[in-house]
């Protein structure tokens, strides 16, 4: 298990590395973390499972990489 802290913490440094700025919105039982027009529902849980934590920051930062060219192409 992953705490939730320790995901958000990887999640920004990730954003930080990619030049992209984040914003976050609370759900019904997820937080959302906003890129660009891309959004990731993270669920609202003190800790996380591995394997969700990991789908979070791959797909995270696929969103990101995406994010970074549209900033680049304008």
């Amino acid at each position: 298990m992953m705490r939730k802290r320790d995901l958000e913490r990887r999640m920004r440094k990730l954003a930080k590395e990619y030049g992209v700025s984040v914003r976050s919105t609370e759900g019904g039982s997820h937080t959302k973390w906003h890129a660009g027009s891309e959004a990731m529902p993270v669920p609202r849980h003190s800790e996380v499972n591995e394997r969700t934590a990991k789908g979070i920051l791959e797909n995270w930062e696929n969103i990101l990489v995406e994010v970074a060219k549209e900033q680049e192409e304008q």
